[in-house]
């Protein structure tokens, strides 16, 4: 029987974080991917508004106003190839309240909890003014707090399955 998303809190964060991140990849993050004609102008100018504010050198970076970061280029096109379509994945599994989607999920947190640590010491070694740094903090510490919790809780998750499974398994081999 699936359960509601309602009376499942932390599955309803990360549903959320999921369904919001994909609006995030589209809009922002994939937006130095793409042929700059096929980007509206209102993301175009948000993305021009948003590094202007923040002095973001990541975002400077991969928009081309500064010397590229390849290792950050990389971190994208893994956002592209393998997060982006997790997003989808996971949340319908969530939705659905299906367990075969904590493996995948564990996978995904650890993989971005790792990518996310060396932007946020990016960000914290940047010689950026305090107003702009708190702004980039704000940005980017959801993304790694919440993956980081997703690694812990998706690790007890499929460590609990695996040990009921291996209880199943010996107690067939008693009869």
């Amino acid at each position: 029987m699936v359960r509601p998303l309602t009376s499942r809190p932390l599955d309803l964060v990360y549903f959320g974080f999921f369904v919001s991140h994909i609006f995030a990849s589209l809009c922002i993050d994939f937006q130095p991917l793409y042929p700059t004609t096929l980007v509206p102008s209102l993301l175009r100018d948000f993305a021009g508004w948003y590094i202007r504010s923040s002095n973001d050198p990541l975002l400077k970076s991969a928009f081309g106003h500064t010397e590229p970061l390849v290792w950050f280029q990389s971190f994208l096109f893994l956002e592209v190839a393998f997060q982006f379509p997790l997003f989808f994945v996971a949340a319908r599994g969530l939705w659905n309240d299906s367990q075969q989607i904590y493996i995948p999920m564990l996978v995904y947190a650890a993989s971005t909890a790792t990518t996310v640590w060396p932007c946020l010491m990016t960000i914290v070694s940047s010689n950026v003014a305090p107003h702009e740094q708190a702004m980039l903090l704000s940005s980017y510490v959801p993304f790694f707090v919440i993956p980081l919790v997703m690694t812990i809780d998706m690790a007890f998750r499929v460590h609990g399955l695996v040990s009921v499974a291996l209880l199943a398994q010996s107690a067939a081999k008693q009869k």
